[in-house]
């Protein structure tokens, strides 16, 4: 009677397993961990395809080199699912971007094998560059690998990581995940490059042919050899695989099947042989081994829970921000012409995939290079048009110093479309877009709206293209709407102008964004406790209706503000400097901010953080029932 194998992942307890098995149980183990990767993700949500293409490549890995002391550092680090369970955290892999529970992204604090933390694109080789010469200063006997997606060498930090490392001759293995997406599919001249690479087969052999053949002649005269090296210098251009890799002064090796494991392990350890630095290209498919996340990997890159055999989502969504953008975005175009998009590598994810569709001479995708699309926005701005960057508030602090220099500078009217601000959930602490506020609030010439509910997002997008004094930005957050009916025509908001949604004398608060709703429900649960409450829509964080909120302050005892960012130098903060510039110390009234605190947020559920944190209508009405009463209290 023929028997199944026994399970062999929950043997594996670290990194030393792997490197006990042979070929077969490699083989098998990889089919354990794609499998359990499906299952666990379709129940917790995460990042199903980038992890299922990197299971043989993650083994290898493992097999070749000596976690911990030797170092793998992955960039972006949204595929390193396999690396965490074979790591000794397979039992906690179904708590896997839960509250309290494993994160989605290599973490220090989990794991001696998570050397660094990673969750924006193309930091892996600056950081193991940095490893590498800590070694060599140490006189630590160790190797340094990082492990970087094609996607994430459109990003120019990439390249400044490979440009020292080359100059600097640092002994660092770079294992080139190559599989032709970042999120969606790549764009640019990297990824031509790399699809002639990976394309022709012939490559793998010219480059040992060319040198053979020179070797054949070590003692030719001078000009001869001159000859030589000048007919090699052309030759090689055209001919040699991973010339511009050569060039930077790497050796390069492959392309290799990044799903054959004894191909891997072989030309991994061919890398750990060679001193200085080592591309190894490997191909791989994202989503491999799952059929619907290998026809659609744009798709399945980050998803929720959804149902194993049909690859459908769980969850009946309601109509997102991001969404609503999508749509809004569409129709500004239609009726103005000079509307553009720009993208950093995220099309779908930002809900631009509608607009490309509709408008694709009017949509561009720069890769995952913020700082490029800022300034391609800048220029498109100084050449007659109304450029909109869709991008995640995260990801937008990369590209901080465009935004300064190139669009607020020149006063610009670029709009920065900014998703997923505020609480974020599950991706964590990288991705929580808990400080646009703050960055930019004091950016001249820079007006900052949040809408309440996704009607006043469409109308703030409206305005923003309409603005013609500099740039703006609008942030949104992640996830469904309010499910509030959305007006038939859109229209232009004034500027730095609030709406009073209620009046009340005792206690005014004044809420930007997200929190607006949750502000209202925290006036009525106050009003039957006998406090009343004055509701402020702020609408912008810059400017502000200074008007209305002086007018608030002077007529309640006790002002709160609310938003989903960090209170430190953010809209609260400019509340109370105009307060204080204002008005006297003897009239303030009692102030408080409420916002995300001065740390790190962890990963979790959206609405529970928003709970634990205070910003749900409870939240706010114990905040302002604790304060009504504590008299001693003036500013917090």
């Amino acid at each position: 009677m023929r028997h199944e194998a026994e399970e062999l992942l929950p043997h594996i307890k670290s990194p030393a397993d792997v490197k006990l098995l042979d070929l077969a149980k490699l083989e098998q183990l990889a089919g354990e961990i794609r499998r359990r990767i499906i299952s666990t993700v379709s129940e917790t949500g995460g990042h199903l395809a980038p992890n299922l293409g990197v299971v043989e490549l993650t083994l290898g890995i493992h097999h070749v080199f000596d976690s911990p002391k030797d170092k793998v550092v992955w960039d972006v680090g949204h595929q390193s699912y396999t690396h965490k369970m074979i790591s000794g955290r397979l039992d906690d892999f179904m708590t896997l971007r839960q509250g309290g529970g494993m994160s989605g992204f290599p973490k220090r604090a989990e794991s001696i094998h998570d050397v660094f933390e990673t969750g924006h694109s193309s930091t892996s080789v600056a950081a193991a560059l940095g490893f590498a010469l800590a070694g060599e200063i140490r006189g630590d006997e160790q190797e340094v690998v990082a492990v970087i997606g094609d996607g994430a060498l459109t990003g120019g930090l990439a390249y400044e990581g490979l440009n020292n490392a080359g100059d600097m001759g640092a002994n660092l293995t770079v294992v080139l995940n190559d599989n032709s997406m970042s999120i969606s599919a790549n764009v640019g001249g990297m990824a031509r490059y790399l699809t002639r690479l990976r394309s022709d087969p012939s490559y793998h052999r010219i480059k040992d042919d060319i040198q053979y053949v020179l070797d054949r002649f070590p003692s030719v005269g001078r000009s001869v050899a001159g000859s030589i090296r000048r007919v090699k210098g052309g030759l090689k251009y055209l001919l040699i695989p991973g010339i511009l890799f050569e060039e930077l002064g790497f050796t390069y090796l492959g392309p290799v099947d990044g799903h054959d494991i004894e191909a891997v392990i072989d030309i991994l350890e061919k890398a750990r042989q060679i001193k200085g630095p080592v591309m190894v290209h490997a191909v791989t498919v994202k989503g491999k081994g799952y059929e619907p996340a290998e026809r659609r990997p744009e798709r399945f890159h980050g998803v929720g829970s959804f149902d194993v055999s049909t690859g459908n989502g769980k969850k009946s969504s309601s109509v997102t921000y991001t969404k609503v953008f999508a749509d809004t975005m569409v129709r500004l175009a239609e009726r103005d012409e000079r509307v553009v998009a720009i993208t950093a590598a995220m099309p779908e994810g930002t809900g631009l995939g509608q607009f490309a569709e509709r408008f694709p001479e009017r949509f561009f995708d720069v890769g995952i290079a913020e700082q490029s699309a800022v300034t391609i926005a800048a220029g498109l701005a100084a050449g007659g048009l109304r450029p909109v960057v869709a991008v995640y508030s995260t990801f937008l602090q990369r590209a901080y110093d465009q935004v300064v220099h190139d669009v607020a500078h020149q006063k610009l009217p670029v709009v920065l479309a900014l998703d997923r601000a505020g609480i974020v959930g599950a991706d964590g602490e990288t991705h929580q877009g808990a400080f646009d506020i703050a960055f930019l609030r004091h950016v001249p010439n820079m007006v900052i709206m949040a809408p309440r509910d996704e009607n006043e997002l469409r109308h703030m997008l409206a305005t923003s293209i309409a603005y013609e004094g500099g740039p703006v930005a609008v942030r949104y957050p992640r996830g469904a709407g309010r499910d509030v009916s959305l007006d038939p025509e859109l229209k232009t908001l004034p500027l730095g102008k609030g709406e009073l949604l209620a009046d009340g004398g005792d206690v005014a608060i004044v809420a930007l964004g997200h929190p607006v709703h949750d502000a209202l429900s925290a006036r009525d649960i106050l009003r039957e406790a006998g406090v009343e409450a004055a509701v402020m829509d702020a609408r912008y964080a810059k400017p502000l209706d200074a008007r209305m909120i002086l007018q608030l302050a002077r007529r309640t005892r006790l002002m709160i503000t609310v938003e989903e960012g960090t209170v430190q130098g953010g809209f609260g903060s400019a509340v109370l400097e105009r307060l204080a510039g204002e008005m006297g110390s003897s009239e303030m009234p009692r102030f408080h901010m409420m916002g995300l605190p001065d740390r790190f947020i962890p990963h979790g559920d959206q609405g529970a953080q928003r709970v634990q944190y205070g910003l749900d209508g409870e939240g706010i009405a114990a905040k302002i029932r604790i304060l009504l009463n504590d008299r001693s209290l003036h500013v917090g």
